[in-house]
């Protein structure tokens, strides 16, 4: 049951997170430079985005997971 939820909360959370990921990078992008980073178009930001949104997502589920199993205790 709990593989059930955890794939749920997967299909829910990676769109999200990916694309917050991706708002990320973007800003980095926009800041990397002043900061003597090299310049991050937005191209590769949209490339990157799923790749890190991966790892990210498992965190965000993990975390989400821990929550809810708190709330029903």
């Amino acid at each position: 049951m709990t593989d059930h939820r955890n794939r749920r909360l997967w299909l829910i959370l990676y769109p999200t997170v990916t694309f917050v990921v991706w708002i990320n990078f973007w800003m980095l992008a926009l800041i990397g430079p002043a900061l003597g980073l090299p310049v991050l178009s937005p191209t590769l930001s949209l490339i990157l985005s799923p790749l890190l949104g991966l790892p990210a997502t498992a965190l965000a589920v993990r975390w989400v997971r821990g929550l809810l199993d708190e709330a029903e205790e």
